[in-house]
């Protein structure tokens, strides 16, 4: 893992936390030893630390930063001048760093030039994909390796607060802010909807925004086209769209639904959604607090404990697919990674024998190795073959690799 600082303001608001001046981040996603070896595609949301990873990784590197108005011009108009300024700079050590790629991908040409006659490598950030596709790039042929950056997890923080990671999530600007409300209604205001219209994904801010509130209304349920669109007064077709513009900037996921082999109850056939972030799924809706036993309360802890587990995926490069268990008759495990592991998550402090349904019934379906019960309860403790894990000691066990 990677230490770095960054130093903030005061304190952050509602739990009374003081933010110390010289608070650190022990990033678990070190790119070193890769770059060394191939080129790397780095994806992730905007400020989710990109930028300050990739600095504090290759502080002797050539760097590019697109979002910079006099490197994009000098670059647009010659894309051939990244070669030249990188071969008038053999000292530079490997790799060339290139931050927000997708506001340039004609530079990939160079790129892929670069790598094949000049055995060059390069760490490209960036917080879409689409971009590069639609142009007809294929991100450099398997030239280059896909690794994602995540908002802070529960490992990262010192002295993780939970209760402050549900309400405000884990953008480390929103994190360090001194007021994180206001930090994350601006993020939601001025990157969620104004930059993901002025990168021409959608043709109007309007319906667009009215879409974002219904999807972060429904964030963790199956994902009704029809009903959203109906509530958003938006086209159905359109709310695909847009769906899949939330998917390519890496807002969010859809969660496909895990069917065993035989099933004796029929599955659900729709995917779920959920959003990078917590905070900013809050911030959507208009979230001012949460309280512990409503519902609100419950879908960010649910929608936190994805965000550990889609990042540990990410960070250790696991390919296992991330699904959620439903029959049609309603019974249903929130989370299954691979065939392995099956996780439900309840946000109660007592555990009820109706709360270990779902895992039951799923383990009469396909065995799997794991059925973990995620909960607000104070201790740890074993019924049959669950495992009913208090979140805190859950998230420790996951990033100490004793989950998956």
């Amino acid at each position: 893992m990677l230490e770095y600082t960054i130093f903030p303001q005061l304190t952050c608001e509602k739990f009374c936390l003081v933010v110390p001046c010289d608070m650190h981040f022990d990033r678990f996603l070190d790119l070193k030893e890769e770059a060394a070896r191939k080129s790397i595609f780095l994806f992730g949301p905007r400020q989710t630390g990109k930028t300050t990873l990739l600095k504090d990784l290759f502080p002797q590197s050539l760097f590019f930063n697109l979002l910079r108005g006099d490197v994009f011009l000098r670059l647009s108009q010659r894309p051939s001048a990244l070669r030249e300024e990188i071969l008038a700079a053999p000292e530079a050590p490997d790799p060339i760093v290139i931050d927000e790629i997708q506001k340039l991908p004609r530079l990939l040409d160079e790129i892929h030039d670069l790598i094949e006659s000049e055995g060059r490598t390069f760490v490209l950030s960036g917080s879409s994909a689409a971009k590069l596709r639609r142009g007809g790039y294929n991100l450099l042929g398997g030239r280059a390796r896909i690794r994602h950056l995540h908002p802070l997890v529960s490992r990262e923080v010192p002295d993780w607060d939970m209760n402050r990671s549900l309400r405000y999530g884990g953008i480390p600007s929103v994190y360090l802010a001194d007021e994180p409300a206001r930090e994350l209604r601006d993020y939601c205001g001025t990157y969620l909807q104004m930059e993901i219209q002025a990168e021409g994904l959608v043709r109007g801010i309007e319906p667009f925004s009215r879409f974002l509130k219904v999807a972060a209304l429904s964030a963790g349920e199956q994902v009704n086209f029809e009903r959203i669109a109906s509530d958003a007064a938006v086209p159905a077709r359109t709310v695909r769209e847009f769906y899949q513009v939330l998917q390519d900037t890496l807002v969010g996921e859809l969660l496909p639904v895990f069917s065993p082999s035989n099933p004796k109850r029929k599955p659900a056939s729709h995917a779920k959604f959920y959003f990078f972030d917590v905070g900013v799924a809050n911030a959507l809706i208009g979230i001012t607090e949460l309280v512990p036993g409503t519902e609100l309360y419950g879908r960010a802890f649910e929608q936190l404990v994805f965000c550990e587990l889609r990042a540990y995926l990410h960070y250790h490069d696991d390919d296992r697919v991330l699904s959620y268990w439903r029959t049609r008759r309603g019974n249903e495990v929130d989370f299954v990674v691979g065939d392995e592991a099956a996780i439900e998550v309840k946000a109660t402090s007592r555990v009820s024998d109706g709360n270990l349904q779902g895992l039951s019934l799923l383990a009469e379906e396909r065995p799997l190795k794991r059925q973990i019960l995620v909960c607000t309860e104070g201790a740890p403790r074993r019924v049959g073959e669950i495992d009913i894990l208090p979140a805190a000691r859950f998230f420790s066990m996951l990033w100490d690799g004793l989950i998956l």
